[in-house]
């Protein structure tokens, strides 16, 4: 359907209007040009910028259609061209680029308007019409003024079809003259403002503005005062045209103020002398002339553009630049009236499994119910801004104390504890927070959210979901961080990581029945580095990833080998961090991996800390239970440091437990101080699991152990983590060689 006219009173066929549409996209060139062809415009299109400049030299254009990135030549250029060859053709800009520098780039070079890809067709055809309504409009409007001497009636008929609004106030700023612009702008009628004040029309907000703009045009009452004034100024009158925006009220359905760009200038005479000739060296105010201009749609466009540099579209929240201007303006008041204010840097915990699982359209549905929570804990004045991603950052200026802080981060891990409800899918995600305080964790917009973030991934290398104050000796670690990260990718690409194999025993025959495989790092520099200084940095930056996939590849070779030279049973103990766990595809891509280095499931024993399991035990209970039927054994590690719930021993296909090496550690004298192991062995026995104790290092440790009916045994006491190749030879020559 052709797009309304905005200029109803005025209207002008722009069928025969030619267009030019310029793009480096051949398909958007014909899929523009059929939409405007079909609505009866001539148009020619010109395949990027080059293209276009020919074109716009051969033929005379009413509108050009320009896109503003293109490999050969940009559309600032095309415009630039036209400027310079005055080639008078109005331009719309059609574009991708959204960043407020292009944008008001292309604005000031006089585009009439732009229009974001993808484009709707009905808007594209609205911006047509009304730029070439626009267009021919002001060359009508240029036209008459050329024949404006000729005819009174003509001038009258250039004012009524101007497209902005004509007016004339007399000294007291009552109108005088106002054209018809006025009732299909505003909805006035030119009967009803003739004689009013020009502040009928204004919106009383601007009231004082109106004053400033008209006072030197409106005379005041003063006869005398305008000559003496006039006089000072060497017989010339000091009055100025004046240009200002202003708010006008509108009449009839919509009242809504518009905004409008009002241009005012001063009507003088000279006086008349003692002769009754005109005395040119005074001026007389008689009244005043000016135009306003409709610039509502340009004003709310940039209030838009603005918007958009400084919010995040999705959550409307603040932006990073918006964040750290207001953080700038919070450490200057603070430091002006001694006080304090502090940072924190938030991290969803679990938000990339949501994201996997579920989809992105859920999981921008859940960082903006994640958002609005957050805004539900601040006080008026806080700040909370979407850092990117699933980060957030919390400015918490005028706070009396670090414990202020400490209660606003303890309220965030509360509200976000709650379930989330995406659809029919209830999801539960933590948050990690880093707190930076002013002064104590730096003095500056950068340090101050550099330091929360540190203080952040603090809190992620502990266990997540939690909050930390940022100290002096986390910058100690922040600066080895980055070289860590570094030489760590240099790892895997130079073979540094090697995989050792710590032997599990038997308790009753003393045989190696598995190993379990451990990485180190032979750093060149540093010797043997063990997993505890590298994993979590590796969990963090995601390395985790390929560096587990490597231990798994490498262990499930070389133990391969050694089934196929006969020890058939010899069981592969690997551990797998929570972020592999709880990606959505870590079933299946375990199961083609072990497809891949044709391992034996049967062979494979996967390790899981208690918490990897509790944070959602839906969906490990279908993950397990897969891996289960493919014959793969699962144990947990670690058990008793974490949830030690029997809820989810029951549900889970477990086939072992891992007694962790403090309990073991703690074995003395008296039988009563290794109740805690006693408990744990008594239940495994009771749910009909294998019982494994880690950390076994004396011979009291071991004959305990062996009394309470433990399974397996694993500790310095039969040996130390090695190579494969010294790991084998053990097993060729039994428990007593290892136990030696």
């Amino acid at each position: 359907m052709k797009a309304e006219n905005r200029y109803n009173s005025t209207a002008i066929n722009t069928n025969k209007a030619r267009l030019l549409i310029v793009d480096d996209e051949q398909r958007l060139l014909s899929s523009l040009k059929e939409l405007l062809m079909a609505n009866n415009y001539q148009v020619d299109t010109a395949l990027g910028g080059k293209n276009a400049c020919l074109y716009l030299l051969k033929q005379q254009y009413d509108l050009v259609l320009l896109d503003l990135r293109m490999g050969d030549f940009s559309g600032h250029r095309v415009m630039d061209f036209m400027s310079e060859h005055e080639i008078d053709a109005a331009t719309i800009v059609v574009s991708g680029e959204s960043s407020f520098t292009a944008v008001s780039k292309a604005l000031r070079r006089g585009a009439y308007d732009y229009l974001r890809k993808p484009y709707i067709p009905d808007e594209l055809l609205a911006t047509v019409e009304n730029a070439l309504q626009k267009k021919l409009l002001e060359k009508a409007h240029n036209a008459m003024q050329v024949r404006l001497k000729k005819s009174e009636e003509l001038h009258r008929y250039i004012v009524n079809s101007s497209p902005d609004i004509v007016f004339m106030l007399d000294r007291e700023g009552r109108f005088t003259f106002v054209n018809n612009k006025i009732e299909s702008v505003l909805g006035y009628t030119k009967r009803a403002l003739i004689g009013a004040h020009y502040k009928t029309i204004v919106d009383e907000k601007d009231y004082e503005r109106a004053s400033y703009a008209f006072k030197d045009s409106i005379y005041s009452g003063n006869e005398n005062a305008l000559k003496h004034s006039a006089t000072e100024n060497g017989g010339q009158s000091s009055k100025a045209t004046r240009t200002i925006e202003l708010h006008l009220k509108t009449q009839g359905d919509d009242c809504t103020p518009r905004y409008f760009e009002i241009t005012v200038f001063p009507i003088e005479s000279s006086t008349v002398g003692l002769k009754g000739t005109p005395n040119k060296g005074l001026k007389k105010l008689i009244g005043t002339y000016g135009t306003a201009r409709d610039i509502t749609e340009r004003k709310e466009a940039e209030e838009f553009i603005n918007f958009q540099a400084y919010h995040d579209l999705l959550t409307r929240l603040p932006n990073r630049a918006l964040f750290k201007d207001r953080l700038n303006l919070a450490i200057t008041h603070a430091k002006r009236n001694t006080q304090h204010l502090a940072v924190m840097f938030l991290d969803l915990d679990r938000f990339k499994v949501v994201n996997d699982t579920l989809g992105h359209a859920m999981g921008d549905r859940l960082l903006q119910s994640v958002s609005i929570r957050l805004e539900n804990c601040l006080r008026e004045g806080d700040t909370l801004s979407r850092f990117g991603g699933d980060e957030f950052t919390l400015l918490l200026p005028d706070i009396s104390s670090k414990e202020d802080a400490r209660k606003i981060a303890r309220k965030v891990i509360n509200v976000l504890k709650e379930p989330f409800m995406l659809g029919e899918h209830e999801v539960f995600v933590g948050v990690s927070v880093g707190i930076a305080m002013y002064q104590e964790a730096g003095s500056t917009v950068e340090q101050l959210i550099q330091n929360a973030d540190i203080a952040m991934y603090h809190v992620k290398g502990r266990g997540k979901d939690g909050y930390q104050f940022f100290s002096d000796e986390m910058n100690v670690t922040s600066s080895n961080r980055l070289k860590t990260e570094r030489d760590m990718r240099n790892a895997l690409e130079n073979n540094e990581f090697r995989v050792y194999y710590q032997p599990q025993i038997n308790a009753a025959t003393g045989d190696i029945i598995g190993v379990e495989a451990l990485i180190r790092w032979h750093h060149p520099e540093k010797g043997i580095i063990y997993p505890s200084d590298f994993l979590p940095l590796a969990e963090e930056t995601k390395l985790i990833f390929e560096i587990s996939e490597w231990v798994l590849k490498t262990a499930c070779y070389e133990v391969k080998q050694w089934i196929e030279a006969g020890h058939h049973d010899i069981r592969l103990a690997v551990n797998f961090s929570p972020s592999q766990v709880e990606h959505p595809r870590f079933v299946n891509l375990l199961l083609s991996q072990l497809e891949a280095y044709n391992f034996p499931p049967e062979n494979l024993e996967i390790e899981l800390t208690e918490n990897v399991i509790m944070n959602d035990l839906e969906h490990m209970i279908q993950k397990l239970s897969k891996l289960s039927d493919s014959g793969i054994r699962i144990a947990i590690d670690d058990f008793g440091t974490g949830y030690s719930s029997l809820n989810y021993l029951h549900k889970l296909p477990i086939n072992t437990l891992k007694v962790d090496q403090s309990f073991v550690h703690d074995i003395q004298n008296s039988e009563n101080e290794a109740c805690i192991v006693d408990a744990i062995i008594a239940m495994a026995h009771g749910l009909k699991l294998n019982i494994v104790a880690e950390g076994v290092e004396t011979t009291r440790q071991l004959n305990y152990l062996k009394s309470l009916g433990c399974h397996e045994l694993q500790g310095f006491f039969f040996g130390k983590a090695r190579p494969a190749d010294e790991t084998i030879q053990l097993i060729n020559r039994g428990i007593q060689s290892v136990a030696s």
